[in-house]
C-alpha cells in the first residue's frame, strides 16, 4: 500500500510542480493534460488540485509504513477511512474531466488508479490481517 501511495506521491508532485510553474504536463502523443491543466477545476481555493494529492499520498504512505512496521489496526482503519474519501473525490474529478472539461489527461488517471488502489489493498489487508498489535 505504501508503495502504491509513493507512485501517487510522485504524480501529484509532478503536476503540483508544473502547475506552480505555470507550466503544463506532458502527455506525450495523448492530448488533454493541457485543458484539464487550464480549466477552473485544476486549482481548488487558490491551491493546486494535485497539492491535496501531495498531502494525501503522503498521509497514506505513512499509514502504510506505520502498519507495515507497527502492526497497529488503527493505521489500516485510518487508510481505509481516507481512501474512501479520496475514491469518491477521484470519482468526482474524472466525472468533470469526462463530461465538463470533455479532456482526459493521462497523469490525472494513473494518480487516481492509485488511490483507488491503494483503497482496495487497505480493504484487502483489513478483511484479511489479523491486528498485530
Amino acid at each position: 500500500m505504501a508503495a502504491v501511495a509513493l507512485v501517487g506521491l510522485a504524480i501529484a508532485i509532478y503536476l503540483t510542480a508544473t502547475k506552480l510553474a505555470g507550466g503544463l504536463p506532458v502527455c506525450g502523443v495523448l492530448s488533454g493534460c493541457e485543458d484539464v491543466a487550464n480549466s477552473q477545476y485544476s486549482d481548488t481555493f487558490g491551491i493546486p488540485t494535485a497539492a491535496y494529492g501531495v498531502v494525501y499520498s503522503a498521509v497514506i504512505a505513512v499509514l502504510g509504513l506505520a502498519w507495515w512496521r507497527l502492526g497497529d489496526r488503527r493505521a489500516i482503519l485510518a487508510a481505509y477511512g481516507l481512501g474512501l474519501f479520496a475514491s469518491l473525490f477521484v470519482v468526482y474529478l474524472t466525472y468533470l474531466e469526462l463530461f465538463v472539461i470533455r479532456a482526459t489527461c493521462v497523469w490525472c488517471v494513473g494518480y487516481g488508479i492509485t488511490v483507488i488502489g491503494g483503497w482496495v489493498l487497505s480493504t484487502v489487508i483489513l478483511r484479511a490481517a489479523p491486528d498485530r498489535a
